[in-house]
């Protein structure tokens, strides 16, 4: 994806001729023979705005092919069942993350897709009554459809049934035996059919459980192909010493450096009692393990579409990944088995891996055992992308485990989105409408020459940008918010609605203050707009902006100064509707007087009650 530029082709013309270049009759943003309120005083001579008001640095006008580019990956998602809430979360955070490198004007290719091979996948198409091929088909297909709905704005979407993953898989394969590093032997173990793994009987519970899966690991003898792992031990220590953050968050590390200081073994690379799967070269008898497989689709993503398949050409396209996003439960294949797999092959590592924690309900594990499942569909049905989207970036300290319940996200949605931001848009543009005819008096720059907000705000946007950058995604949130407390505080302090009455300087007073509330709004519809895309958009719009627009604005749009004298805002309009909560609705219908009618008083009754 091409790095974002901070103009469009309609602001580029409006650079030119602001003053005679038009919008189109649907988008036109600036009226002229306003008949302002008696009170207020405006400059005399007011000029037809400009529509595009973002400052354009040389940053913001690198071209694509000297803008930094950042690789993201989720996961590749395992198909034996539908997506779930977790595989969601991860997605979520990751398409904020690639929102935010997008707006600093990289170029970004966001990576996820599905894990389609294995024994498990097998199992759970015979127990559907379908073929193992027509199972990935609608089960992938449900993740693309979820994602769509959850406004993931992924680049590149991998399946491992790709004959182009197949082809780098391979020579991946080929690179590595020639390299010395992969061997045959027997292997018998207590294997986990779910986890896809051989176990070290010291890591499992009561009756050789896995804890992951707390399902007993079977007994298992074959003859496979083995990756050399413990080759590469020294080196593996090397790199974590040398670069700390490789893994992240930090205590994640520390489980990363134990599990290599207990001594690493060889692990098996191959199944001969799995038929679905890609064959290893030479060997038809036998395929690649799901992990062999599976991580060399972050690189086979980078393929381009038509292309032959080739390692070399898909590494040339911008490989090492930026950032891996895991949940925890994967980390080990992520930190420790793929590293070495690269030095083997002679590729560079990931920059990153972070691992994030899992997600309960209502303070318990979900499982469908418990009958406790969070799904995402329903989620995002009910409430809306925004809404979910937001709640889980904001609520859950990213890489720390975290805990869902309905109340308190229809608590915390509500108070946030639709109180603290959207009241206050709102019940400023009802202000403006009112008394100055939704249309500002002065650019915003000028309205807050001395204005301690402004100080206070650029402060806040100064945060939530580092802490997007470190990966810190709720307390990016928590930072666009307090611009929200701060602009809800400015306006109970000033009460422009008493000054407007008043009239004279204090109206002219009232009319900044306004202009400076929205331009506070400005700034957190692109401050916030990583996380709840939809909801920031709807906001842009309020305050008279195009779609192409919102869709080119940059980080640097964040500077104050954006607002223009003589701009008109949209009619006001709540942005985000508030979620009702069921007790709520229970307990007014609970209290709701009866109304008087004919019928029957039991029906009456019955009648309240629903």
């Amino acid at each position: 994806m091409a790095a974002r530029i901070n103009y469009s082709v309609q602001n580029t013309l409006c650079l030119l001729n602001p003053f005679n270049y038009s919008i189109n009759a649907k988008t036109t943003h600036f009226k002229t023979g306003i008949n302002f309120s008696k009170n207020l005083i405006f400059p005399r001579k007011l000029k037809r705005p400009m529509f595009c008001t973002c400052a354009i640095s040389n940053n913001d006008l690198q071209s694509s092919e000297a803008a930094e580019t950042f690789i993201l990956t989720t996961p590749l998602y395992y198909v034996n069942a539908p997506p779930h809430m977790g595989s969601a979360y991860t997605t979520i955070a990751a398409d904020a993350i690639a929102r935010f490198q997008r707006l600093l004007g990289k170029k970004v290719i966001f990576v996820t897709g599905t894990d389609e091979h294995g024994e498990k996948i097998a199992a759970a198409a015979a127990a559907a009554g379908s073929t193992p091929s027509d199972h990935c088909d609608v089960i992938s297909q449900a993740y693309r459809t979820l994602w769509k709905d959850l406004e993931i704005t992924y680049d590149k979407f991998i399946r491992t049934t790709d004959p182009k993953h197949e082809g780098i898989v391979k020579e991946f394969y080929s690179r590595v035996l020639a390299k010395g590093d992969i061997y045959r032997a027997d292997y018998e173990g207590l294997y986990c059919v779910n986890c896809e793994e051989y176990k070290d009987e010291k890591e499992l519970l009561d009756n050789n459980c896995c804890p992951t899966h707390l399902k007993p690991c079977i007994e298992r003898k074959e003859d496979n192909y083995f990756f050399a792992l413990s080759k590469y031990q020294k080196q593996l220590e090397e790199n974590l010493t040398q670069n700390p953050k490789f893994v992240q968050p930090p205590f994640r590390l520390n489980e990363v450096q134990s599990w290599i200081k207990s001594g690493l073994k060889d692990f098996s690379i191959s199944r001969a009692s799995v038929d679905w799967g890609i064959p290893v070269p030479n060997d038809n008898k036998q395929t690649i393990y799901v992990w062999f497989d599976a991580l060399l689709g972050y690189i086979s993503a980078l393929s381009a579409e038509n292309e032959q398949p080739d390692l070399q050409t898909a590494v040339s396209s911008g490989w090492p990944a930026s950032l891996h996003l895991i949940g925890k439960d994967i980390l080990r294949f992520h930190a420790v088995y793929w590293p070495a797999m690269l030095m083997s092959a002679g590729l560079d590592l990931p920059k990153k891996v972070f691992g994030h924690g899992f997600l309960t309900k209502d303070g318990m594990k979900m499982g469908k055992s418990l009958g406790n499942t969070l799904e995402p569909n329903e989620l995002v049905h009910n409430f809306g992308s925004d809404a979910v989207r937001y709640f889980f970036l904001r609520e859950v300290e990213f890489g720390s485990d975290g805990d869902y319940s309905e109340e308190r996200f229809i608590n915390i949605v509500n108070a946030h989105l639709a109180n603290t931001i959207g009241n206050l848009l709102n019940r400023t543009l009802g202000l403006l409408k009112k008394n100055c005819q939704s249309t500002l008096v002065v650019d915003s720059a000028v309205a807050a020459e001395g204005n301690a907000l402004k100080d206070t705000i650029e402060k806040l946007v100064e945060k939530a940008r580092i802490h997007y950058e470190n990966l810190s995604l709720s307390s990016a949130c928590e930072a666009v918010l307090e611009i929200g407390n701060a602009g809800n505080a400015y306006m109970d302090e000033n009460a422009p609605w008493t000054r407007f009455k008043q009239g004279g300087a204090a109206s002219e007073a009232a009319a900044k203050d306004l202009v400076i509330i929205l331009e506070a709004m400005r700034i957190v519809a692109i401050a916030l707009s990583p996380v709840a895309p939809s909801f920031c958009w709807r906001i842009y719009e309020q305050l008279g902006y195009s779609k192409d627009h919102f869709n080119t604005v940059t980080w640097s749009g964040t500077k104050w100064g954006g607002l223009k004298g003589g701009q008109v805002m949209a009619q006001p309009k709540p942005v985000f509707a508030r979620i009702e909560n069921k007790t709520e609705l229970e307990d007014e219908a609970a209290t709701k007087k009866p109304v008087k009618s004919k019928q029957k008083k039991p029906q009456a009754q019955v009648a309240a009650e629903a």
